[in-house]
């Protein structure tokens, strides 16, 4: 029994130990690729360049992004469905986000989420977002956005 009992204790600090280890890779460098990301994403975004904040998320026919009970899958799709919705300045308005918060998953993945704001002449829409980050052949880009509007009172 004092064996089992034994075994038991050296798979228990072996959990132990796997669960508190300190993180292999460098967590600030990762943060900041991601919030690097999203703020280029904003400025492409306030210049009226659609094609360029698109450069945030990952060029692939697997991106995914979910929005208002509808998912878009693609790249090229979701890059059309940003053009029908804001098919003007003025649709586009400023885009500002803000509360972000950016959780290193491992070193290739990581999730931001935050509330995003557009300001309009008439209107300010927002909403909240998560987003999935993966370190791709392309740098740091989303693979997986939600993306949801806060319901206007």
């Amino acid at each position: 029994m004092s064996g089992k009992n034994g075994l038991f204790l050296v798979i228990m600090a072996s959990i132990l130990a796997a669960c508190t280890t300190k993180h292999n890779f460098d967590t600030q460098s990762i943060e900041t690729a991601v919030r690097g990301v999203m703020n280029d994403q904003v400025k492409a975004w306030n210049e009226g360049n659609v094609e360029a904040y698109m450069n945030g998320y990952y060029k692939s026919d697997s991106l995914r992004f979910a929005s208002g009970g509808t998912i878009t899958l693609g790249w090229q799709f979701v890059l059309d469905r940003y053009k029908k919705r804001y098919s003007s300045r003025a649709l586009m308005g400023q885009l500002t986000f803000s509360d972000l918060d950016v959780t290193i998953v491992s070193p290739d993945a990581a999730i931001a989420f935050g509330k995003w704001q557009l300001q309009r002449e008439n209107a300010s829409p927002g909403g909240l977002f998560t987003l999935l980050f993966r370190k791709t052949d392309q740098g740091w880009r989303i693979v997986h956005d939600h993306t949801s509007a806060a319901v206007e009172e």
